[in-house]
C-alpha cells in the first residue's frame, strides 16, 4: 500500500489455521486453464497426454499497485477508449513472454467495468489490467495482499472474473469453499507446477462472515498442509508466494527470515515441500537467498506503481525499483525427487513514473549507457538483491 496511509490496526486473526491458501480459477477442473497461450507459456496440467520430462523455466515479479497517476496514464495510452496497460508493460514483455511460466502478484482488486476506479488509500482497479497481464505473458498471479478486501467480496469476485476472462490463473483469494480448497496445477515443460497465496494482514479489515476461505492468511501449518495437498495432487513444483515483511526496509525482518527458515525444512520422506518462495508487500528490493537449499526471494518490489513517498513522508525512488526474478528448473534425476534449479537470475527493473512504463534496466542501460538514473537504479537493486550472499550460490543478473 501507500506508505502515506496510516497502518490499521491488524484484527485479531482467527480462524488462521482455516484460512484457505488458494484459488484457481472459477469451479472447473485444474487442468483447464483458460485463454490462449503466449509463446513458451505454461498449459494446462495433464492436458496433452503424456508428459516429456525436459526442464523449464519460471519468472516472477512484483506488485502491481495501480495508483491514480497510473489509472490516468492507461487512460491516455488507450486513447479515450477505456485504459490500455499494455505499453506500460512492454518493456519487459520479452522477459515474461519468453519463460515457460510466468507469474504475478496482483496487488489490489477490481472495480466495475466503466469505474469509478480508485487509487490510494482503498485500492479499485480497472480490470482492463488483467488482459494487459496475460498479453505481457503472466500465466499466473497472487491476489493475497494487505488490500484483498480492500471492496469487500464484490471486489474479490470482479478481480478473480476478470483474470478468468483473460486467462490469467489465481491464487490466494476465491469465491467459494470449494475453490479455495482446489491447488492450482499448471504444466510448464515436462512439470506441473502449484502456485500458493498468503498474506500477513487485510488492513484490519476482517474476513467476510462465514467466509474463513476468502483470504489465504500466512500460517506455517496451513501453508505446508496446502504445499503437501497440492503435491499430492501431482505437483512437481510447488511455489509459494507470501505477501509479508516490513514496509520501505531492504534487509527482510526476522519474520521473514523465521518463516523462510521453516517453510525450507519442511520435508515428506526426505523431498521439501517447497521448491521456491515468492516474496512482495516491502515495495523496495529486497534479497533473494538459498536456504536450506531452496531459493527464497523475500521481496521483489514494485512492479508497477505511481510516486512513492515511505513512511518519513518523503519521496523515495527504492518504491519504483524491483527485480524479476528467473530461475531454470531441470527434470529430477530419479522419479520422485526433487525439481532442481539449475540456474537463478535476477533481471533489475524500473517503473520509470515519468514515461509511464516499466523499464528492464540491463537492456536499457545497454541501449543508453549514459543515462546514470538507469544506471544508478540498476546499481541499487543489484546491491539490495545480493546482500544475503546470493552470488555465492550462482545468483547472476539476466537480461
Amino acid at each position: 500500500m501507500n506508505p502515506l496511509r496510516r497502518r490499521a490496526l491488524s484484527a485479531t486473526v482467527l480462524l488462521l489455521a482455516t484460512a484457505a491458501a488458494c484459488a484457481p480459477g472459477p469451479p472447473k477442473s485444474s487442468a483447464d486453464v483458460p485463454g490462449p497461450p503466449h509463446p513458451g507459456a505454461a498449459s494446462p496440467a495433464g492436458a496433452g497426454g503424456a508428459v516429456s520430462r525436459r526442464g523449464f523455466t519460471l519468472v516472477a515479479s512484483g506488485d502491481v499497485l495501480p495508483h491514480d497517476s497510473v489509472i490516468s496514464r492507461a487512460a491516455d495510452d488507450a486513447g479515450g477508449e477505456g485504459y490500455d496497460f499494455r505499453p506500460m508493460l512492454a518493456g519487459v514483455k520479452p522477459v515474461v513472454s519468453g519463460a515457460d511460466l510466468a507469474i504475478c502478484h496482483m496487488e489490489t482488486v477490481y472495480g466495475e467495468e466503466g469505474g469509478p476506479y480508485t487509487g490510494y488509500p482503498a485500492f479499485t482497479s480497472p480490470p482492463e489490467i488483467a488482459r494487459a497481464l496475460r498479453d505481457t505473458g503472466y500465466d499466473s498471479c497472487s491476489t493475497a495482499s494487505n488490500h484483498t478486501l480492500d471492496d469487500g467480496t464484490a471486489g474479490v469476485r470482479r478481480t478473480l472474473g476478470a483474470l478468468d476472462r483473460a486467462g490469467v490463473r489465481h491464487t490466494g483469494s476465491a469465491r467459494s469453499a470449494a475453490e479455495a480448497a482446489r491447488p492450482a496445477l499448471l504444466r510448464a515443460g515436462g512439470a506441473r507446477v502449484a502456485q500458493l497465496a498468503y498474506t500477513y494482514d487485510t488492513n484490519g479489515y476482517p474476513l467476510p462472515d462465514g467466509q474463513p476461505w476468502a483470504v489465504g492468511l500466512l500460517d506455517e501449518r496451513k501453508i505446508v498442509a496446502d504445499a503437501r495437498a497440492a503435491r499430492k495432487a501431482g505437483a512437481d513444483v510447488v511455489v509459494v508466494s507470501l505477501h509479508w515483511g516490513t514496509e520501505w526496509e531492504t534487509a527482510p525482518d526476522e519474520k521473514q527470515l523465521s518463516l523462510g527458515r521453516k517453510l525450507t525444512a519442511s520435508r515428506t520422506n526426505g523431498r521439501p515441500d517447497i521448491d521456491l518462495i515468492l516474496g512482495t508487500h516491502a515495495h523496495v528490493p529486497q534479497a533473494y537467498e538459498k536456504v536450506n537449499g531452496t531459493w527464497i526471494i523475500y521481496g521483489m518490489g514494485d512492479q508497477i506503481a505511481g510516486t512513492m513517498v515511505n513512511d518519513s513522508g518523503e519521496h523515495d525512488p527504492r518504491g519504483n525499483q524491483g527485480s524479476i526474478g528467473r530461475f531454470t528448473f531441470a527434470p529430477p534425476a530419479a522419479a520422485g525427487e526433487r525439481w532442481p534449479v539449475k540456474k537463478a537470475e535476477f533481471i533489475p527493473q524500473l517503473m520509470d513514473t515519468e514515461a509511464g512504463r516499466v523499464i528492464n534496466l540491463p537492456e536499457a542501460v545497454r541501449r543508453e549507457p549514459d543515462r546514470d538514473d538507469y544506471q544508478e537504479a540498476r546499481s541499487a537493486i543489484s546491491a539490495a538483491v545480493l546482500g544475503r550472499g546470493a552470488a555465492g550460490d550462482g545468483l547472476t543478473m539476466g537480461r
